[in-house]
């Protein structure tokens, strides 16, 4: 028996590839699959299941494409209703693969269909959980995503959430190994460890939901709390999950055109098209296509293309790093972006070789900062997410979450320059990019962000929590 993770940190995602005597099941799969397919056949084996833990929401699953050129069946838990074939699993039922085994548990609460996977030596011992977004390493799945689905409250879920950790998880073994979807980063919940594999009897002792003295009421009130709302392409994804998609290498033929200069400008007027630039923030800071928006691909690039751009079907244009057009292709289709028509041949170079106009934003060290606010009263807005500005902030910052900016344009000064800082240079470029999109051009971005602020030693605050005495 081989069990791999296949762990992709730019979505927090764990995909799973288990063998056994020749047949292969995989977990989870992302939506590019020849990696599956070519892992088999060095093992010289064939990929008979791909087991789906429930309709995944933050990414798209490669389950249809995986199937559709393996044969390999499709498997839900119980009241999935997917619009292609697949094979719903009833509670219980067993699915023997080589020497070895899995046992569906449904465990809904995430979802209805979320199911747990269980697997079962070749003596059948228990060995490992392959539990989804339904127990995650220091948390659980999040149970308001698929409310209008199931017609039930979020609280009503985290009910359901309650009783399948207590009925189907719990009364397992410690040494049990846990498997998760997800780990720290994503946003199916909301405070995940950094590690990717633990035990469960690890989790029975640090994890807050799996406390053996909780009560359903206590579980609810701490798993709902503090919950913001889920990216807008959420329901996209799923939707995609449960109908189908078109095949990545259809969308990876488009996407990867090859235009000059010229043609991108042409095809950008035609289309309509958004101009997304995933260089180092540095580098797009220096020189830009007026207009384009910065999302830099070695950040958590997918996941906020998808917060920020609100159609999954808007047609992208795009300025990369010289050989990494394939990735960034791939990254945009894994969270449902499919409508990429190309990118600029030659990167920026070319497009300011061509005589076309460029932009770029004006910059200041933490140091001259420092020097700014003690000189005048200067205006900062903070784009970090909220819990890290009430952890600490400058005295004198706004802030503004740049995972609502499109919400709340309004909240930056439209008249004399402002600064702008996120926590380390990536969040605020972004931000930046999209206020020059919207006419904004008085903003001037604080280079390393609040790591620099600090080193700095620019004084900061805390947010104190008002005493209830």
């Amino acid at each position: 028996m081989n069990i791999e993770q296949i762990y992709t940190g730019c979505l927090a995602q764990g995909a799973y590839y288990i063998e056994s005597n020749g047949e292969v099941a995989i977990i989870d799969p992302l939506r590019e699959v020849q990696q599956y397919i070519d892992r088999a056949a060095k093992d010289g084996a064939k990929i008979k299941y791909i087991f789906e833990t429930h309709f995944h929401a933050d990414f798209v699953s490669g389950h249809v494409t995986l199937a559709e050129k393996t044969g390999a069946t499709i498997i839900y838990g119980p009241t999935a209703a997917p619009t292609f074939a697949a094979h719903i699993a009833a509670d219980g039922e067993i699915f023997k693969l080589g020497n070895i085994a899995f046992k569906v548990l449904h465990t809904p609460g995430h979802t209805m269909e979320s199911t747990t996977y269980l697997l079962r030596d070749e003596n059948g011992t228990d060995q490992a959980i392959f539990s989804g977004d339904t127990l995650f390493l220091g948390d659980v799945g999040r149970p308001d995503l698929a409310q209008k689905a199931a017609s039930m409250t979020q609280e009503d879920l985290a009910g359901l959430l309650f009783d399948s950790l207590r009925e189907k998880i719990m009364p397992l073994a410690d040494s049990i190994t846990v498997y998760p979807a997800h780990g720290a980063g994503s946003a199916c919940g909301k405070n995940m460890m950094k590690e990717t594999v633990d035990t469960l009897g690890n989790q029975k002792q640090m994890n807050y939901a799996l406390r053996a003295d909780m009560t359903k009421a206590e579980f609810i009130k701490e798993v709902t709390d503090g919950l913001m709302p889920p990216p807008a392409y959420f329901p996209v994804n799923v939707k995609l999950n449960k109908e189908g998609y078109s095949s990545i290498d259809d969308v990876l033929n488009q996407g990867m055109t090859a235009l000059s200069p010229e043609d991108f400008e042409a095809r950008a007027n035609l289309t309509d098209a958004l101009i997304l630039d995933v260089r180092h923030q540095n580098d797009f800071a220096e020189a830009f296509i007026p207009q384009s928006i910065f999302v830099g691909i070695d950040g958590q690039f997918a996941p906020w293309v998808g917060a920020l751009v609100s159609d999954v079907k808007q047609p992208i244009l795009l300025v990369t790093p010289e050989g990494r057009e394939e990735e960034t292709v791939t990254r945009l289709a894994r969270v449902g972006f499919d409508n990429t028509l190309g990118y600029l041949k030659g990167g920026i170079e070319a497009w300011k070789a061509a005589g076309f106009e460029v932009d770029h934003i004006d910059g200041i060290t933490a140091p001259e900062l420092k020097d700014k606010m003690s000189a005048d009263d200067v205006t900062i807005v903070d784009v970090r997410k909220e819990s890290e500005f009430l952890s600490q902030h400058l005295p004198t910052a706004k802030n503004v979450a740049l995972d609502y900016i499109n919400q709340n344009m309004a909240e930056f000064p439209k008249d004399g320059a402002f600064y702008i800082h996120c926590a380390g240079g990536y969040r605020s470029l972004i931000a930046a990019s999209i206020l020059k999109s919207r006419g904004y051009h008085n903003m001037i971005d604080v280079k390393g962000g609040f790591k620099a602020i600090q080193e700095a030693e620019i004084e900061t605050t805390a947010y104190v929590c008002p005493s209830t005495l």
